[in-house]
């Protein structure tokens, strides 16, 4: 059982020069590694503040004796890079800008807030990528916008008039992505290939692609209980489809605009008795389908 936390201070008045050249820090369960000078590199912010010698009484330490900070683990290795070398360098496609800019703004670290936002701020700018949290936690005058599907026009006034260039249709509005059907079916053939043939029910249709996506085209007819709360900007390749027909599913797709780009079969044989010559073909084949 894991041992409650505790403060590091007995004595407000007993004079706290003493930490060591190496912090060992449990940021929500993460652990860090790092230099003592590192975490006060910056005056004014929260973890100058938290391990200054006039506030110790600031920190608490976890059961194994580590400066415990209750923040969010994984973005927090972005704030102690920015600590170290005051620049942040983001994987593409960083699909959490939004929430880094809020630790940024926690840990007290104007510059950085201010880089993160221009970074959003580019979401008007031709070609940048985008993250995709911030896509989807623009402010209620876009989704206003991304909902007036059947507009041809779109009076949008301010900073956001450059991102209603390309809103003349509903189906300028919708993400672009792929997304792969896999059906796999099985039947069984006889000495006679003409008349021997039973074919078999498709037991299911499996569906991979981004979460959102999936359930844009599919929605209550999508079957998430092989992977269940997974984000909107994630992958899977668990999901089916409640139903068995692939002319439904190719309707669906076609309705949200996608299109087929390329498919691929491959088929296998088995020998269902040693008396008999009957066997059992089984194929699997996958179509892929996209949306510019």
């Amino acid at each position: 059982m894991a041992m409650p936390e505790k403060s590091i201070c007995t004595n407000p008045s007993e004079n706290f020069r003493n930490f060591p050249e190496i912090i060992e820090l449990n940021v929500g369960g993460q652990v860090y590694i790092t230099r003592y000078p590192t975490l006060v590199s910056i005056p004014g912010s929260l973890l100058w503040e938290m391990f200054n010698e006039k506030n110790p009484c600031s920190l608490i330490q976890d059961s194994k004796g580590r400066f415990f900070i209750d923040r969010d683990g994984f973005l927090f290795r972005y704030v102690l890079d920015y600590m170290r070398d005051l620049q942040v360098i983001l994987p593409d496609h960083f699909p959490e800008c939004g929430r880094l800019q809020r630790e940024a703004e926690y840990f007290k670290l104007p510059e950085l807030v201010k880089m993160l936002a221009l970074k959003i701020n580019k979401l008007n700018s031709p070609g940048n990528d985008l993250c995709q949290s911030d896509l989807e936690e623009l402010s209620p005058s876009i989704d206003t916008v991304l909902n007036l599907s059947s507009s041809n026009t779109i009076p949008i006034t301010g900073p956001d008039s450059n991102l209603a260039v390309k809103m003349a249709t509903g189906s300028d509005l919708k993400k672009a992505g792929f997304i792969t059907i896999g059906y796999r079916g099985s039947y069984t053939l006889g000495r006679d290939s003409q008349t021997d043939a039973k074919f078999r029910r498709v037991a299911r249709i499996m569906v991979c692609g981004k979460i959102s996506l999936a359930k844009e085209v599919f929605g209550d007819t999508l079957n998430e209980s092989r992977d269940p709360d997974r984000p909107p900007e994630r992958y899977t390749s668990r999901y089916y489809l409640k139903f068995t027909f692939l002319e439904q599913a190719f309707d669906k797709l076609a309705d949200a605009g996608f299109h087929m780009v390329a498919c691929n079969s491959t088929g296998t044989c088995t020998v269902t008795h040693d008396q008999t010559d009957d066997k059992i073909w089984t194929s699997y084949t996958e179509y892929v389908f996209y949306r510019e």
